[in-house]
This record gives C-alpha cells, structure tokens and sequence, in this order.
C-alpha cells in the first residue's frame, strides 16, 4: 500500500475512533488479565509482573499498544491489589490513549470448592491528538503528493482526561471458572470537536482446564485441554472470540476464532514457553486476519510476558485460579 493510500485510510480509522470510541484489545486476554477482568487482582497469591506489546496492522503503522501491571495478595486486605498502566499509540503517535489504573478485588471462600472475587477498577484516562502530524485528503496534489494546505481545523483542546470506573466478577472451582465486567460505568466524554461518550464495555469470559491422559508415576508431567469463551460487547460493535489450548509441561500452545457482529475478523495463532524452575512466561501469538482487509493488514503480533515472585503462601481453603495463562 502507497503511502497516500495509507495516510487516507487512517484518516478514516481516525474518524471512526472519534464516532464510535472503542478500546484497544489483546489477543492474549488471560496474559493481560487485570485489563480483562479487575476481579482477576491477587488471584496467583504470589506478586506477579506482566507486560504486554501489540502491533496491530504493522504494514500500516496504525495500532501499536503497550501495557504493564503488578499485582498481589494482600493478606489483611482479604483480596487482591493491582496497578496497571496502557498506553495505545495510532499512527506512530498521532493519536494516543495513557491510561492508569489501580485496582482491588475481594476475595470470598464460599466453600472449599468454590470462591467468588469482586473487582473494583479506578482509571485515569487521557486522549491526545497531534493534529500537525496528520495528512488529509484535501492535501494531496495528483502529481506531487501532500503539499497542499487543510482546510481542516484543530481541536481547541488538543487532550481530553477524565477518571472512569469498572467493576468485574469472577467464580471458580476446581477447573473451571467464569466471569464477567463491566466497563467506563461513567461513560466519559472523550470528543475532541463534539461530545461523543465512551460507551460502556460488557465482558463475559469463562472456560476449564481438562486433564488429558493419567498421570501415572509422582514425577510425572500430567496435559491439560484448556478450552475458552470471551464475549464483548461495547456500544454497536461486538465480538466473540472461542479459543482452546494445550498446556504439557512448560510448552503451551493454541488457537482461536475471533469473529465480530458484523463479519469475521481472525484466526490467533498462540504459543506460550515456561522456562523449567523459572519465574517467567513468555507468550507470542499472531492473528490472521481473515476479514476483506486482511490482505492490506498483515495481521497482528502480541507478545506478553510476566515474572512471578516468591511468596509465603497463606493457607487457604480455595485452590489458587486456574485459568489460560495464554
């Protein structure tokens, strides 16, 4: 794709980000499970370290998103307590979102089967535009390029900030669990020329860990089949991602179907490494992109990784969340 080309296809990105306001996503939901769920705080126990990078689009330069958080169990809180920072660049920084999160999740044993976690998330928002580094159409000269002037206008307000609220639940037994989130409850304004809400964003999620084959010997590695379901919904625009993986030892591979509510959108390719006796995980996937765009694209890549601390375990009667790491 020409650069002229590229440039106007962005300018409609742009202008549909302004209409429709939409949050950024990862393939790797359970590798970035603060930002799925905030029920998901304190559910290891232990400290844990995550960061996430996706480029999505990369032929285009369009979407680029970095994420990192820190979570862990805190004993006289009785729950979970997390920070979690994003930061979505479009067009190598034209248009940006910084978000930064704190969060907490109560942690309630309603049985030794069975546990239920309530997550309460405060976000500090802010949207930036650099209205100079855009081209528009009415730029363009047929034999030079962008070298004429825009009739366009600049924002009076280059920024917008606001604080927003999210709410999440989880339950869970022993290899299964389920859950569900809700949002920007306040839903900001976020417009830079009108007023155009942030619509809330409604999330369901769930699956299991299946054990595959016997474990027959002390020492021995038992399999396990890790089917998953994610459901969203923000605004008009939906979309359902179904996804299984295999997890033997310390490799973990998959793959997902990613479809929205108006066409389907991608095939996730995802594989994930633990080193043996080490704190890390580390997971890489890539999403074909099989929508009428897909050729244009070059789909997306997602990396995670995440280091777990040492901790003194406090005893307790419910087993620690077991969900896709990947």
């Amino acid at each position: 794709m020409n650069r002229t080309s590229a440039r106007i296809l962005f300018f409609a990105l742009l202008t549909s980000v302004f209409a429709y306001g939409q949050d950024p996503h990862f393939s790797q939901f359970y590798a970035n499970s603060l930002y799925l769920n905030p029920a998901f705080a304190g559910v290891d126990r232990c400290p844990k370290l995550s960061l996430n990078y996706r480029n999505q689009y990369p032929t285009l330069g369009v979407y680029e998103t970095f994420s990192g958080s820190y979570d862990q169990y805190v004993n006289g809180l009785n729950g979970g307590l997390g920070v979690l920072v994003m930061r979505d660049e479009a067009a190598q920084g034209a248009l940006t979102l910084t978000e930064a999160s704190v969060v907490y999740s109560y942690h309630l044993s309603l049985s030794r089967k069975f546990q239920l976690l309530a997550g309460f998330q405060a976000t500090f928002r802010q949207r930036g535009l650099d209205f100079n580094a855009l081209t528009f159409p009415d730029q363009i000269d047929q034999f030079y390029g962008f070298v004429r002037p825009t009739n366009e206008l600049p924002p009076d307000q280059p920024t917008t900030s606001h604080v927003d609220i999210s709410v999440g639940l989880i339950g869970y037994g022993k290899g299964y669990y389920f859950g569900a989130a809700v949002h920007h409850l306040t839903e900001p304004n976020e417009a830079f020329y009108t007023d155009s809400k942030l619509p809330r964003k409604y999330t369901l999620h769930g699956g299991a860990s299946i054990p595959v084959g016997h474990k027959r010997l002390h020492n021995s590695t038992q399999s396990y089949l890790i089917p998953n379901l994610v459901i969203q919904q923000q605004g008009n625009i939906g979309q359902v991602t179904m996804g299984v993986s295999f997890n033997r030892s310390f490799i973990t591979g998959g793959l997902a179907y990613r479809n929205s509510n108006t066409n389907p959108d991608a095939i996730v390719a995802i594989i994930g490494f633990t080193p043996p006796d080490w704190p890390f995980k580390f997971g890489y996937s890539y999403d074909f992109t099989v929508s009428d765009f897909g050729g244009a694209s070059n789909g997306a890549h997602e990396i995670s990784l995440s280091y777990r601390f040492d901790c003194r375990r406090r005893p307790s009667r419910a087993e620690a969340l077991k969900c896709p790491t990947f």
